[in-house]
């Protein structure tokens, strides 16, 4: 097998075997997929082969650092425990020298094939910086790939007149019932972003076929990591852009990743927007990508991780991991997001408080840990703002703050133990919901993993992701208000967990 990879590729998976072995189990999270060793960012390739689900992502194993990129692989069979392959790709070839980016991934005819952005950047004899953005594509047996003689499949030749060359990034393919569909990240003539739609009726020859919506520089710049699906009545196109400016608490500055909820005609290929959304409100969240599980349900991950706050720590040595997969569904109106439901089959140690009242810091017996599950509900809101304090001690802490006045919820990580300028607050909107019996009621599902937490408010109609790097000594929880809240609370520890 080393004799048919390239010298680079051999050279990564000789390095991550040994350093893989060399990071201490304790040192990662429980749950949630970590870098193998080294810089991961975006998730890529998410889909299903032979039967096993299959996440690839873009990775520089050499430091923990962005730097030239490669697909790292893992494998699972229920989205929750995941097993570390060898590196897939690495940038070996004329076409991807720069590196190997973001794509997607499908099976097809017995193979897993990979779709991906092979990046060209070289000094030219006068000089001259050449640096192109093209469609790539490998095949292989879900452990070993090779890039097609073909490649690059498609070029920014194809793309309408005045795109950049340059910019032209993250296909995410899928299968219809007349041949093969891609979507990619392009930036148009006024410089923002737009999704153009590609077909193939074999995978070889590719054909450009409409301009799928754009940014018009109003929602951000460059669209990246587009992804295209059916959920429920509706049509969903699922864009990342950079350089998005703050409006309300929808959206915040930076990067940020959106749903552009509408309606498709297939025949005319045109895409009518009718709603847009965060796909998350939290502090460390971009790039997501969903697959199309065996039994219908359409599951999304994520990076959870901000470009503009790594606040990895110096002693680790990996960087990156990716948000727990989530279901999607349409629901009056607006996309739901809950944790798969594999999770639930590792709950061990519930622990159960029903009609409780919170005066002010109150600790519960049986309920702390940096790893558990919490499924809190508020029935009464005879108070400003209820806390929810965790990976705490005398000295740190990060909390989830529910404002009854405002009607939003907060993630504050401040005394976390971050020491950089990074941003450490954001809010969103969450007006109570219709409980069971017609009152009202806030819920919230807060899942800990050592060094994160996702927040599901209402039964997933909103999510809040942030990392937090606090000691692991630090594990209290505290619930706290400013007046009296009445609560019911279910707590899960979590076992057999092991990633590999």
């Amino acid at each position: 097998m080393e004799k048919s990879i390239s010298p680079q590729l051999l050279k990564v998976r000789r390095m991550e075997k040994k350093q893989i072995h060399d990071i201490p189990k304790e040192e990662r999270p429980a749950y949630h997929m970590s870098s193998p060793t080294g810089w991961i960012n975006d998730p890529n390739g998410f889909s299903i082969f032979h039967g096993q689900y299959h996440l690839f992502f873009q990775y520089h194993p050499f430091s923990k650092k962005w730097g030239p990129m490669h697909w790292g692989h893992c494998t699972s069979r229920d989205l929750i425990q995941w097993e570390y392959l060898p590196c897939a790709l690495a940038p070996d070839e004329s076409y991807d020298e720069g590196g190997c980016y973001s794509g997607s991934a499908i099976e097809a005819d017995g193979e897993h094939v990979l779709i991906y952005t092979g990046v060209m950047d070289r000094y030219l004899d006068d000089g001259f910086h050449y640096y192109r953005q093209v469609q790539c594509m490998a095949k292989g047996d879900g452990l070993n790939y090779k890039k097609t003689r073909q490649n690059p499949v498609i070029t920014g030749e194809s793309t309408p007149r005045g795109s950049s060359l340059e910019d032209f990034r993250d296909p995410k393919i899928w299968k219809e019932e007349d041949g093969y569909y891609l979507v990619v990240g392009s930036r148009a003539r006024d410089g923002s972003g737009q999704i153009l739609m590609y077909y193939s009726e074999d995978l070889e020859q590719w054909n450009y076929v409409t301009v799928l919506d754009q940014s018009s520089n109003k929602y951000g710049r460059m669209w990246e990591c587009p992804d295209f699906f059916p959920l429920g009545s509706k049509q969903i196109l699922m864009v990342s852009p950079q350089d998005m400016r703050a409006y309300g608490l929808e959206f915040h500055n930076g990067n940020n990743s959106i749903f552009i909820c509408g309606q498709y005609d297939k025949k005319s290929h045109t895409f009518q927007r009718e709603k847009i959304t965060s796909v998350d409100y939290g502090l460390d969240f971009y790039a997501s990508q969903t697959l199309l599980a065996q039994d219908g349900r359409r599951i999304l991950i994520g990076w959870m991780q901000s470009w503009d706050a790594n606040i990895t720590p110096a002693s680790f040595q990996w960087s990156g991991m990716m948000t727990l997969p989530r279901e999607l569904t349409l629901e009056h109106g607006r996309i739901y997001q809950r944790p798969v439901r594999e999770l639930e089959q590792y709950r061990t140690d519930q622990v159960r408080y029903e009609d409780l009242t919170i005066l002010g810091p109150t600790t519960l017996d049986h309920i702390k840990g940096r790893v558990l599950e919490l499924l809190l509900e508020i029935t009464t809101f005879e108070f400003d703002h209820f806390r929810v304090r965790f990976a705490k001690n005398d000295e740190y802490e990060t909390f989830v703050q529910y404002s009854r006045k405002k009607e939003c919820l907060t993630i504050d990580r401040t005394h976390s133990g971050i020491d950089r300028d990074v941003v450490c607050r954001r809010k969103m909107e969450l007006a109570p919901m219709q409980g069971q019996n017609g009152a009202e009621v806030v819920k919230l599902r807060i899942l800990l993993d050592k060094y994160s937490v996702e927040v599901f408010a209402n039964d997933g109609e909103k999510v809040m992701s942030s990392l937090f790097y606090t000691p692991q000594e630090a594990d209290n929880i505290v619930l706290d208000c400013d007046g009296t809240a009445r609560i019911n609370l279910i707590k899960y520890s979590f076992g057999g967990l092991e990633q590999r």
